[in-house]
């Protein structure tokens, strides 16, 4: 693979796991400089209580798939901590090429099928806080930087692409968080064209995070056990397919065309011809949109 991202400094915000890990990794196996963020960290655990997944091992993947990582611990509901952070980068590096809003850690206050007068309104409201203000205070300090020079990119992380969260997400402080990135990328697309940058909503479709992994308790060699419990299960992707995704956008010179767009991990897999680990290309929210929600008969192989 080469190093086409030589030369940048990306910021991933929310790089403890998941998604957000996968992206920084795949930004720095293209050469880049990354910045990874994120609350957990080998002193100190956040409230999504997972302690084996800290940024510092996020950077040292980073760097190991050859760029340069490097983690720093910030809440990014802490203005003050958001803009130190963007200050170092700025006096360490003095540009940033790519933002990526990956924050969120908040799954585990989600109340599905109940109704909003039903809801822990804490839980509700924080979750609020965690997928849209973090969003928009890492953006506030982080593009007066990135503008400074034309072709920056801004990715909006969602769960949910714009046409599939046209359906209820049957809670609804988690459908407006997971609506909000789809019309910040619209907005900031519009902020951002006099100076060049482009900036996009991007979901992967069903993730094979850690967390995922361990709630059906299987691992990434043998996810596929799990489709006997859960079938929809078969159509899932590894983390790397919307890692790849970004890599792709990062690099892609035209990459304006997709400003204010929302986009699947999918859908850039095939625009630009990468696959998963496995060497598939799964369609996740097509198998959903004819499968489940539209009664075919089709196994999920058929949208891979």
């Amino acid at each position: 693979m080469t190093k086409e991202l030589a030369g940048r400094v990306a910021l991933v915000a929310g790089a403890t796991r998941g998604a957000g890990r996968a992206m920084a990794v795949e930004l720095g196996r293209a050469g880049a400089l990354v910045y990874v963020t994120g609350r957990t960290t080998r002193e100190r655990v956040s409230e999504v209580g997972r302690p084996t997944e800290t940024i510092e091992e996020t950077a040292e993947l980073v760097t190991a798939a050859g760029g340069t990582g490097i983690a720093v611990a910030v809440d990014h509901l802490e203005p003050e901590r958001v803009r130190a952070l963007i200050e170092r980068i700025d006096r360490e590096q003095g540009r940033l090429d790519v933002l990526v809003n990956s924050l969120w850690g908040g799954d585990r206050l989600i109340e599905f099928d109940t109704r909003l007068w039903d809801l822990d309104l804490a839980g509700g409201l924080r979750m609020l806080r965690l997928g849209i203000d973090s969003h928009l205070i890492t953006s506030h300090y982080a593009l007066p930087l990135l503008i400074r020079r034309p072709g920056g990119l801004v990715v909006e992380i969602t769960d949910g692409t714009a046409d599939f969260n046209r359906r209820y997400r049957e809670n609804l402080c988690f459908d407006l968080t997971k609506n909000a990135p789809h019309r910040i990328a619209f907005g900031l697309a519009a902020e951002l064209r006099e100076h060049g940058g482009t900036a996009v909503s991007l979901s992967p479709g069903f993730l094979r995070s850690e967390e995922m992994l361990d709630h059906f308790g299987v691992t990434e060699e043998t996810w596929r056990e799990a489709v006997a419990t859960s079938p929809h299960f078969a159509i899932a992707e590894s983390p790397a397919l919307i890692a790849r995704g970004v890599r792709a956008l990062a690099a892609d010179p035209d990459k304006a065309r997709w400003s204010g767009c929302s986009l699947s991990s999918g859908q850039l897999a095939k625009e630009y011809g990468f696959t998963d680990t496995d060497g598939s290309r799964p369609d996740c929210f097509g198998y959903f949109e004819d499968v489940v929600f539209g009664g075919r008969d089709a196994p999920a192989a058929d949208y891979r």
